[in-house]
């Protein structure tokens, strides 16, 4: 079958998204590798609006809506391994168009792997063992923040024996170490209701999927108010900008204070390939998704303190190490592209 088919070969190039773009005359089925777009095929018109039925259905989106932007997930089985896949639907000028972000399940990257730089993954792992207060990880979609989220989770449930919850807007990922709780507002399980159930669970550490509104900033700041560690994600540009982005979610200075340990911000950069002498393609199998590597900048203790007092007004000039200049020594040790750093960094200076 069609769908089959582009699941099983998208996976196989170990892919992270698969595009279902129309034109004007027919459908261009596209996969996201290292950050590229590549044609996989193109179809026609009614091959693709069957294609994008039966991925609605198996999703148990509504198939005759088609004017409205719609959201799903489906569990499935590719190549032997258990495979989840984000579904979005996008309505444009031609007809409706659909995005499947590929998560596999099984795939889950060693903790000490986590960062190019291994002294990074010492810092956030001796962060989880504060007993309460909250650290947000930052960074933009696609950065790997969730899978560096799971594997901490995964790392302290089992070194530190902790009683680890998760409250997500969708579950991305099934892990056995960790008890994880889907949002869902039908059934009355939103974000306030859930956060109060999980407190009576006995949690040492909360995991909130992402700040992305008043109500979750509110919801994360007064968790850890409780006494529990809390950990979140949110979309900002730097790890400075988390600081900012919760005032403005309206929790005042005094709770971000008392609360806040750390911030980091995170990007997933492009190795260069060890094997290929610089002619790498994105299909190159002798890397695979390895070919890609976290780095980050952390802002904790005296620099976080600085960077609060720098939101509020106050003239503090903060030092730290920032992924700009994490990014330039990985280039300078031959670990990543040149071109990375036009592609990840904004230049102030330019």
């Amino acid at each position: 079958m069609l769908a089959d088919r582009i699941i099983r070969d998208a996976a196989r190039n170990q892919a992270t998204d698969i595009h279902i773009i129309p034109r004007q005359n027919d459908t261009l089925v596209q996969i996201r590798l290292t950050n590229k777009l590549i044609p996989l095929l193109s179809l026609p018109k009614d091959e693709c609006d069957k294609l994008i039925s039966h991925f609605k259905f198996k999703a148990n989106m509504d198939i005759g809506e088609r004017r409205r932007p719609q959201s799903g997930a489906i569990f499935c089985e590719v190549n032997g391994q258990l495979m989840g896949l984000r579904l979005s639907t996008l309505p444009s000028n031609t007809r409706e168009s659909l995005v499947i972000r590929l998560l596999p399940q099984q795939e889950q990257i060693p903790f000490h792997q986590l960062s190019l730089f291994p002294a990074m993954t010492r810092k956030l792992l001796a962060l989880l063992k504060h007993a309460h207060g909250l650290i947000i990880f930052t960074g933009p979609t696609g950065s790997g923040k969730t899978t560096t989220l799971y594997s901490l989770l995964n790392e302290t449930a089992h070194l530190f024996h902790r009683n680890v919850i998760t409250l997500e807007d969708p579950i991305e990922k099934n892990y056995d170490s960790v008890l994880q709780v889907q949002v869902n507002e039908k059934a009355g399980v939103t974000y306030a209701a859930g956060l109060k159930a999980i407190l009576r669970h006995d949690p040492d550490i909360i995991m909130v999927g992402e700040i992305r509104d008043a109500e979750t900033a509110r919801i994360a700041v007064r968790a850890a108010l409780t006494g529990h560690l809390v950990l979140s994600t949110m979309h900002t540009r730097d790890a400075k900008g988390a600081v900012f982005r919760l005032h403005e979610f309206g929790v005042n200075w005094l709770e971000v204070e008392q609360t806040l340990i750390a911030v980091t911000a995170q990007r997933l950069v492009e190795l260069t390939c060890p094997f290929c002498e610089g002619e790498c393609t994105p299909f190159c199998y002798s890397y695979g998704r390895w070919k890609r590597a976290s780095v980050f900048e952390l802002l904790a203790g005296k620099n976080l303190n600085n960077a609060m007092k720098a939101a509020k007004g106050e003239k503090v000039e903060t030092h730290y190490r920032a992924i700009r200049d994490v990014i330039k020594k990985g280039i300078a040790l031959g670990f990543i592209q040149e071109s990375e750093y036009d592609r990840l960094v904004y230049d102030e200076e330019s």
